[in-house]
C-alpha cells in the first residue's frame, strides 16, 4: 500500500477545521498531521515539521496568510498550497499564485472538489474551482495592488479597512516603526496617498473581508 498524503490545515475557524479533518481522514489515501487557527502557528510547526499539502486560509489573525505561504514555500520548495478561501476575486486569487499557491478553492466548493484538489495538488497540477477559473480571466493586470510584496499586500488590505498603524502593528506583532515605514512604501508603489484612497481601490478589486 502507499503512503498516505500527510495534510497540514490552517484555518481560524475551528469547526470549519474540524469539519476538514473528519472529511480527508475519510478517505484512505489521506492523513492529517495537525491542524492550526492561525498562520504563526503553522509557519512555526512547518521549521521542523514536513507535509505533503497545506489547506490555508487567508484570512487569520496574526501573520495574513499571503505571507504565510510565501515563508512555508521558502522553507519547504516542494510542499504543495491549496488555498481553500471566501474570497474569489481575481486580485486575490492572483495575490494568491503569485505567492506560489498550487491551487485555490473557494469555500462553497463541494466536499468532493476540496478532496480532488487535494490530490491534484499533490500530484503537482494546479487545482482552482470554475468561478475561480472565471475570475482569472477578469484582466486586472495595471491594478496598483499587483507591485506589493505579501506583507505589503496584507498591511495595504488593513489600512484600507480603517485599521491605524498602531492596530495594525499590535495585530503582526511588529513594531509601530516598521509599520509606517510600509504604509509609505506602499503609497509610493500604489500612489494610494489616503486611507480613503485605499479603501475605494480596495473594494473596487475586492479585496476586503466581509465586515471589514
Amino acid at each position: 500500500m502507499s503512503a498516505r498524503l500527510r495534510v497540514v490545515l490552517a484555518d481560524d475557524h475551528s469547526v470549519v477545521r474540524t469539519g476538514y479533518r473528519r472529511l480527508l481522514e475519510l478517505e484512505p489515501d489521506m492523513e492529517v498531521v495537525a491542524d492550526f487557527g492561525d498562520a504563526d502557528s503553522a509557519c512555526q510547526w512547518f521549521s521542523t515539521h514536513s507535509a505533503d499539502v497545506l489547506v490555508l486560509d487567508l484570512s487569520m489573525p496574526g501573520r495574513g496568510g499571503l505571507e504565510a505561504l510565501a515563508r512555508v514555500k521558502a522553507r519547504q520548495p516542494s510542499l504543495r498550497v491549496l488555498i481553500f478561501s471566501m474570497h474569489d476575486s481575481a486580485s486575490m486569487v492572483g495575490q494568491a499564485l503569485r505567492a506560489g499557491a498550487d491551487g485555490y478553492l473557494t469555500k462553497s466548493s463541494e466536499p468532493d472538489t476540496l478532496i480532488e484538489a487535494v490530490r491534484k495538488v499533490s500530484r503537482g497540477e494546479q487545482a482552482l474551482s470554475p468561478e475561480i477559473a472565471a475570475a482569472l480571466a477578469v484582466d486586472e493586470s495595471q491594478a496598483a495592488h499587483l507591485a506589493l510584496s505579501p506583507r505589503e499586500f496584507e498591511i495595504f488590505r488593513l489600512l484600507a479597512a480603517g485599521r491605524s498603524v498602531d492596530e495594525i502593528a499590535v495585530r503582526l506583532f511588529l513594531s509601530v516603526k516598521t509599520v509606517a515605514n510600509y504604509q509609505t512604501m506602499i503609497r509610493q508603489k500604489t500612489g494610494l496617498s489616503t486611507a480613503l484612497d485605499m479603501y475605494r481601490h480596495a473594494e473596487a478589486h475586492r479585496l476586503l473581508d466581509k465586515g471589514e
